[in-house]
């Protein structure tokens, strides 16, 4: 049997993306995502509960978000689930969990006010090829067949 290990979330941007550039020039930038749960409790208030999210992001869409994501923007994300070992300063063994992404959308908009450039629903991928669900349909004949 397959296994999947995919995560679809639609937050906002803790704080501004961290860009690091290694060997090669490879970069990747990591951020925090907040999604925010609402409900009622019993007696009938408003609770939300809010989850940090930590995101990496490599390659080319790593300089998208160095370039265009900000602090409060809202993202739609997907991606998959990964956990790092490594070993801190004092010799105590830590684990991370981040969700390493695969396809990125903007949603909303900056304004000019706030010191951005504009933009809405921008669909950015790992994978390059076009997606036919994504790509409008011009047959070049605009007259209904009835």
């Amino acid at each position: 049997m397959r296994s999947i290990n995919k995560v679809i979330l639609i937050g906002n941007v803790g704080k501004d993306p961290e860009v690091k550039i290694f060997e090669g020039g490879r970069k990747k930038a990591s951020f925090s995502l907040a999604t925010t749960e609402k409900y009622r409790d019993k007696a009938g208030a408003e609770q939300s509960v809010t989850e940090w999210h930590n995101i990496a992001v490599w390659g080319p869409q790593a300089e998208v978000i160095e370039k265009y994501v900000r602090r409060g923007s809202p993202l739609f994300v997907e991606g998959r689930i990964q956990y790092r070992e490594y070993t801190d300063k004092d010799g105590v063994k830590k684990r991370f969990t981040e969700i390493t992404l695969d396809n990125f959308s903007m949603l909303g908009t900056r304004s000019a006010q706030d010191g951005g450039t504009e933009i809405t629903n921008t669909n950015t991928s790992a994978d390059s090829g076009s997606d036919p669900l994504n790509t409008p349909l011009n047959n070049g004949n605009d007259d209904l067949p009835f």
